[in-house]
C-alpha cells in the first residue's frame, strides 16, 4: 500500500514547473517503473506526482544535421521503431528494443530512464559512448558531465530532461548479457566510432554506475578490431557483485561484450 499523494497532469512544461514549485515534496513521473514500486514499498512518499509523458515539449524524434534529437517522453518502443533512428543509429534502435518486455517498452521513456540512472539500465551506455547531450528545461549537459554515480545525475532539483541529442557516429554496436527475468543488463557495452575517436561505455557492471573504459578506447583508437582488446581486463574491484553475478564474472562479461560490440557494429548482440 502506498501513502496518499496528489496527482497532476500538466499541459505544458511551464505548468509542470509551477506545480513542482508549489508542492511540499513533489516528484516528476514518466513511465513510473522505478518510482511506483519504490512508493509501494514505502521507500518513497512524495506529496505530489507530476506526470510528464504528455507534455508537447517532450515529444518527437527529429534529425538536425549530424544529430538525432529524441524527446524525453518518447517510449522505448517508439525509439526502437522510428525509421529515422533505425537508419541513422541502428544500434540505439536495437538497444531500445531490447529493454524489458513489450509492456515495459510501451510505457517506459528514454528521459525517465536517464533521470533515474539505474546502474543496469541500457540507455546510459549509449548516451555516454555517443557523447550525447542531455537537454533540460534550463540548460544542456554533455554526457561526460551528466552521470554522477549510481542513481545520481547532474540534474538539479526540479530540472526536467526535455530531449537527448545524439551525434551520428560512423558506426556503433551494443552487446549485452541480460538477466533473463528483468532484461536488465548484467553487463553490457556500447562502442561508438567517430571520425576522430572511439568511445566505449560499460553499463550493468560498474559499482558506481555507467563508465567509460579508457584502456579499450585507446586500443581501439589505434586499431578498430576486437583483436586489439586481447589482454585487456577490467578490475573486479570496480564491479558490482550480487546474487546474479559476482564482480569477477561481471568484469569478464563486460570485456566479452565490448569485443562483440566491436565485431557487430550496427547491430545488437545478446549473449
Amino acid at each position: 500500500m502506498m501513502y496518499g499523494f496528489s496527482f497532476h497532469r500538466p499541459k505544458s512544461l511551464a505548468e509542470a514547473a509551477d506545480v513542482f514549485a508549489r508542492a511540499d515534496d513533489p516528484t516528476y513521473v514518466s513511465g513510473g517503473h522505478s518510482l511506483l514500486p519504490t512508493m509501494k514499498s514505502r521507500l518513497a512518499a512524495p506529496s505530489d506526482l507530476i506526470a510528464l509523458t504528455h507534455l508537447p515539449e517532450l515529444q518527437g524524434i527529429t534529425r538536425d544535421g549530424d544529430r538525432v534529437i529524441i524527446g524525453a517522453a518518447q517510449t522505448h518502443a517508439s525509439v526502437a521503431s522510428a525509421a529515422l533512428v533505425q537508419d541513422a543509429l541502428p544500434a540505439l534502435a536495437q538497444l531500445a528494443g531490447s529493454i524489458g518486455d513489450m509492456q515495459v517498452r510501451h510505457r517506459g521513456t528514454i528521459g525517465g530512464s536517464l533521470a533515474n540512472n539505474d546502474p543496469a539500465a541500457d540507455y546510459p551506455s549509449a548516451v555516454l559512448a555517443l557523447g550525447a547531450t542531455i537537454v533540460t528545461s534550463t540548460r544542456e549537459i554533455h554526457a561526460d558531465d551528466y552521470f554522477d554515480g549510481m542513481f545520481a545525475t547532474a540534474l538539479e532539483l526540479g530540472e526536467i530532461i526535455t530531449a537527448i541529442a545524439f551525434p551520428i557516429p560512423k558506426s556503433a554496436g551494443y552487446a549485452k548479457m541480460r538477466n533473463p527475468a528483468s532484461r536488465y543488463a548484467l553487463a553490457a557495452s556500447f562502442v561508438a566510432k567517430t571520425e576522430d575517436a572511439v568511445r566505449v561505455a560499460i553499463t550493468g557492471a560498474g559499482s558506481d554506475g555507467v563508465f567509460r573504459w579508457s584502456a579499450a578506447e585507446k586500443a581501439l583508437g589505434a586499431s578498430f578490431d576486437s583483436a586489439a582488446l586481447a589482454g585487456l581486463a577490467l578490475s573486479a574491484d570496480d564491479m558490482l557483485g550480487d546474487m546474479h553475478a559476482d564482480a569477477s564474472y561481471r568484469a569478464h562479461l563486460a570485456a566479452i561484450c565490448t569485443q562483440r560490440a566491436v565485431d557487430n557494429q550496427g547491430r545488437l548482440t545478446l549473449l
